[in-house]
């Protein structure tokens, strides 16, 4: 197998049995907390602590995949994910047991997908980084689609214990193929000159208010739709749907990268705000809402962490896996942040009331990142400006 498509398959398989424990856990909620007793609070509260450790894992995780290369840190990330989901199905027992092993998957998460960014980035030709990296960040969709299918096909028939038991199953299998070796290049450190940290701090602090309100979506859409009174099978064939639609805009967005020269961030933004309108169709009680609502919030509003990525990258070549972790501490902030709040106010007030809130920061996403844009421009005219000096 050439080494560009092993190293494409090994980070979408790495990254799909990384973050499939939270996705799965989210779209379990309803059969879950049947038996372990806890509401929406309580989800939000678990998938935000996840995410929390995630943010502080980041920048320790980015420093050891650019030390110990993607080969260990890749496969480290999926043993440790199968060690965990199985033991999530024998022994949660109670809603503190499953926050303690569901936590133990956030540092794998974070090993995961920082070592998949580092393989593309030093096994896949620039003419194909875009795809590379839309193809990696579509591992997302695919663990939220795998995540939609089993509550019809698992969680309602055999129960939501197999379902950890089969994802456990998919991680040892994503394990042979994981990347193999070091990177084979020389590690280093962006040249100062490089750094835009401004301008990749408002571009980090966009990406955490988007990812917050868009993790929510992954999270909670089963649950709002059963609150709305739909089947539970339907409202999991929903978040399926969702799911595929964005994989394949996801897909989309890499393969026109490589086609562009610039641009990549002001794409981010418009996708933001689109993303932003699905969500407000989501507090409208009617099943088409629901329908479109879903297909614009997954296929806009969580369709360019792959496009964000591939952008950090261009910037800092020689430290990959360092930069994206950078960024990666915004997106999971959001992550942190955005379920716990979005949890807090549909139990407090309701499922409508949290899409409206989410709706707005993903909005507000979209202006922030237009902004960190703005600013990454000037700071490359000034950069060129002193070099022509």
């Amino acid at each position: 197998m050439a080494r560009p498509l092993r190293a494409a398959i090994g980070a979408v398989t790495t990254t799909t049995a990384s973050v499939l424990p939270v996705f799965l856990t989210g779209a379990l909620t309803v059969q879950i907390s049947a038996e372990l007793g806890f509401d929406p609070a309580g989800l939000g509260l678990v998938v935000a602590l996840y995410f929390g450790i995630s943010a502080v894992a980041s920048l320790p995780c980015g420093w050891l995949v650019e030390r110990y290369g993607s080969g260990v840190t890749s496969r480290v990330a999926v043993l440790g994910t199968a060690c965990a989901m199985s033991a999530i199905a024998a022994f949660a027992r109670s809603y503190p047991a499953l926050v303690t092993m569901l936590l133990c998957c956030a540092w794998c998460n974070v090993l995961g997908q920082l070592s998949s960014n580092l393989t593309l980035a030093r096994h896949v030709p620039a003419t194909r980084l875009g795809l590379s990296f839309g193809i990696k960040q579509a591992a997302i969709p695919i663990a939220t689609l795998l995540s939609g299918a089993a509550v019809p096909a698992v969680a309602l028939t055999i129960g939501w214990r197999w379902a950890y038991v089969i994802g456990a199953a998919l991680a040892l299998g994503a394990l042979l193929l994981a990347p193999r070796g070091a990177d084979g290049r020389e590690r280093g450190s962006a040249a100062a000159g490089e750094r835009a940290t401004g301008a990749l701090s408002v571009i980090g602090l966009a990406a955490g208010l988007g990812a917050g309100a868009a993790t929510a979506l992954g999270i909670f859409l089963v649950a709002a739709a059963v609150d709305r009174g739909i089947d539970p099978g339907l409202a999991g064939l929903t978040l399926t749907m969702g799911s595929v639609v964005g994989l394949t805009l996801r897909l989309v967005n890499g393969w026109l990268a490589d086609r562009r020269s610039g641009g990549h961030i002001a794409v981010v933004a418009g996708s933001l705000m689109l993303g932003a309108a699905g969500l407000v169709l989501l507090a409208v009680p009617a099943p088409a809402a629901l329908v479109i609502g879903t297909v614009l919030g997954f296929g806009l509003g969580w369709s360019w962490p792959g496009l964000l990525q591939f952008a950090v990258v261009r910037l800092h070549p020689s430290a990959p896996a360092a930069a994206t972790s950078i960024v990666q501490v915004g997106v999971y902030g959001g992550g942190f942040a955005g379920p716990i709040a979005f949890g807090f106010i549909a139990a407090r007030a309701s499922f409508p009331v949290a899409w409206l809130a989410a709706a707005a920061a993903m909005l507000l996403a979209g202006v922030l990142m237009v902004l960190g844009r703005r600013m990454l421009i000037a700071h490359r005219e000034g950069a060129e400006q002193l070099a022509t000096r």
